[in-house]
């Protein structure tokens, strides 16, 4: 059980969980996209989305670990509306392959949920030869939100309802490399320090909200885009490459940390929530805006990442 429940000027706090952020929410005219829905708090999630009356697309890496998922929901929501498409965002040619398939459905999308993510992985290039966090935790999501936005802008235009976009980040944003992001040395294997790899991926995730965010705004579109931390959760398989720290945390974290309803309630009250409406290029953290560090409001710094990822993804 969490401890602290203290509860900020959304009237929510670090104890609140996913259901109670959304209670009261239709969202029966909402369609969402929730990368990594097939474990943690993906999960939970896809669940409470559905519960709520979303029509939710899982984008999963493991199919039939998603359709068990389904059928599980299914069981709890016989009304729930679920799809299940495979995404693998270390390969950009999976997530190319994935947008395409989205398109041809005809689908709507009012929701994109980046939530898909690996943490303090040992070192490892991706499909494309890229390092894999910062591949698969903000390169493949970039590109999907790129390749979908044109769906978003037309289902904003469409249905009058503001879209969403979120950004699943972390506080660990706060322990990347000096410089924030290694330009010169995404690859660089002798300069590789794990925890450092996935702060500068999560400050990625964060620096892409904020300039999606400005470049909507300034074209006046109807979606936002912010980005949060879910929380330090227990019981997900985020630490599978650190056995003993995931031991230890399984044994300690009923003290100290989140549980999956509640690692979930920021990503659901920032997907649903009224009190969200309008809101745009903010970071998230316990249901209510926080104070990320000093290099997640860099302007520039998100510029150059924007470029940067443009250059990554559409290469000559």
């Amino acid at each position: 059980m969490w401890i602290f429940g203290w509860k900020g000027p959304s009237g929510f706090s670090a104890s609140s969980t996913a259901e109670e952020v959304t209670q009261g929410i239709d969202g029966s005219a909402l369609t969402a996209i929730v990368t990594g829905a097939s474990s943690g708090i993906g999960v939970e999630t896809t669940r409470v989305l559905a519960l709520r009356g979303v029509h939710v697309v899982m984008a999963v890496r493991n199919a039939d670990a998603g359709q068990n998922v389904k059928e599980s929901i299914l069981k709890e929501i016989p009304s729930a509306k679920i799809d299940v498409m495979d995404l693998d965002l270390s390969s950009m040619a999976s997530v190319r392959k994935f947008a395409s398939q989205y398109q041809s459905s005809n689908l709507p999308l009012n929701l994109l949920i980046n939530n898909a993510g690996v943490m303090a992985s040992p070192f490892m290039l991706s499909q494309d030869k890229i390092e894999l966090q910062f591949a698969t935790n903000h390169l493949g999501h970039f590109l999907l939100t790129d390749l979908l936005l044109e769906t978003m802008k037309r289902t904003a235009r469409e249905s009058d309802i503001e879209g969403r976009i979120v950004n699943v980040s972390s506080e660990g944003h706060r322990i990347a490399y000096s410089e924030g992001i290694r330009f010169d040395k995404i690859n660089d294997e002798s300069g590789y320090y794990t925890w450092y790899a996935y702060g500068q991926s999560k400050l990625a995730n964060i620096l892409h909200a904020k300039e999606l965010a400005r470049r909507l705004k300034e074209e006046g579109v109807e979606i936002t885009a912010n980005s949060l931390h879910p929380g330090a959760i227990i019981s997900t398989n985020l630490m599978r490459h650190h056995g003993l720290i995931n031991t230890v945390g399984q044994m300690l974290g009923k003290y100290f940390l989140k549980n999956i309803p509640q690692g979930a309630a920021t990503t659901c009250y920032v997907a649903l929530n009224p009190q969200v409406k309008g809101v745009s290029g903010e970071y998230f953290l316990d249901s209510n805006i926080g104070n990320p560090s000093a290099k997640a409001k860099d302007a520039d710094l998100a510029k150059k990442l924007w470029d940067f990822s443009c250059t990554l993804t559409n290469p000559k």
